[in-house]
């Protein structure tokens, strides 16, 4: 049997938001004009969707524009929907790209633990890799000792060079040294890891300012990007995570985790049109060529089941 493709592995990481959404669709178009209480059903069903109430009611909106008063059957329907997802989700979908001069680009990569950070971090550097860049990882993460044995474990596996220090050691020494090498090296990209503590806000602010202090001495540049990684199955409860992480960490760009089938993919919608950061990629599963940029149209069409 052959390997599914990319395609068939976002319509399995979508499959149970374009199931939802398809169903509570199919159950609005019982009319057959697009008047007022059918679009009060069309909103409440991208909500329910985990499309968020933002993006609900601009889908609403533009679709009384359009199409007020008139018939619509019910695959109409979901084409219109899929061209109001896209229309949020295209400016928002930009891959990272290494463009830093002096080299390294340093991205610091932020995100609650068991968001799928670490696991992400392999996967953006092999992406890299495939794409003719070197990549360096440090494990900056330095209050799990888990983080860091992970993190070697998959920079081995990438061949893919680390930078570490012992559990508990200063995240700013080892993003130092880690710079040091990667300029001294020539390495492209280094990617960092960081801690993922929410509990203590102001703790974790300080370490991140700490960081940042460090790396403009040796880069006034630097971080070139710090990117939140997300997990897709925490629904809602993401955007307060982008919410409290712009805030503390200055976040330029997301990436979308564990869009794995049991995900509620669409928070990406919403995440999209409450933030309007970039959103570099999407994971649909475990494998290390699962993190991928994502094309709007045809995730916009995936869930909106008209794929």
């Amino acid at each position: 049997m052959s390997e599914p493709t990319w395609t068939d592995r976002l319509f399995g990481g979508f499959r149970k938001t374009s199931e939802k959404l398809s169903e509570n669709l199919t159950g609005v178009v019982g009319t057959a004009k697009l008047d007022d209480a059918t679009l009060d059903d069309v909103e409440d069903a991208l909500i329910v969707s985990d499309l968020g109430p933002a993006a609900a009611r601009r889908i609403r909106d533009k679709l009384a524009e359009k199409r007020f008063g008139l018939g619509i059957t019910e695959r109409e329907l979901k084409e219109a929907v899929a061209e109001e997802i896209a229309a949020i989700l295209r400016p928002v979908a930009r891959p990272l790209e290494i463009t830093a001069f002096p080299r390294p680009q340093v991205i610091l990569v932020i995100g609650v633990n068991g968001s799928g950070k670490t696991t992400t971090i392999a996967k953006l550097a092999h992406w890299l890799q495939e794409d003719d860049y070197s990549v360096m990882l440090a494990a900056g993460d330095t209050f799990r000792a888990a983080a860091i044995g992970q993190l070697a474990t998959w920079a081995e596996r990438i061949g893919a060079p680390i930078i570490r220090g012992p559990e508990g050691g200063d995240p700013a020494s080892i993003v130092f040294d880690a710079v040091k090498e990667a300029t001294a090296t020539g390495i492209d990209a280094l990617i960092v890891d960081t801690a993922g503590r929410l509990q203590n806000k102001r703790e974790l602010m300080e370490e991140l300012a700490k960081i940042r202090r460090v790396l403009g001495r040796l880069n006034p540049e630097a971080p070139h990007d710090v990117i939140l990684v997300l997990d897709a199955t925490n629904g809602q409860n993401a955007l307060s995570q982008i919410e409290i992480f712009k805030e503390v960490a200055g976040v330029t760009g997301l990436v979308m985790t564990k869009l794995d089938g049991t995900a509620r993919g669409g928070v990406l919608v919403a995440a999209a049109e409450q933030f309007g950061l970039p959103i570099h990629a999407i994971g649909v599963g475990e494998k290390i060529d699962d993190l991928r940029p994502f094309d709007p149209d045809l995730v916009a069409r995936v869930i909106a089941g008209v794929a």
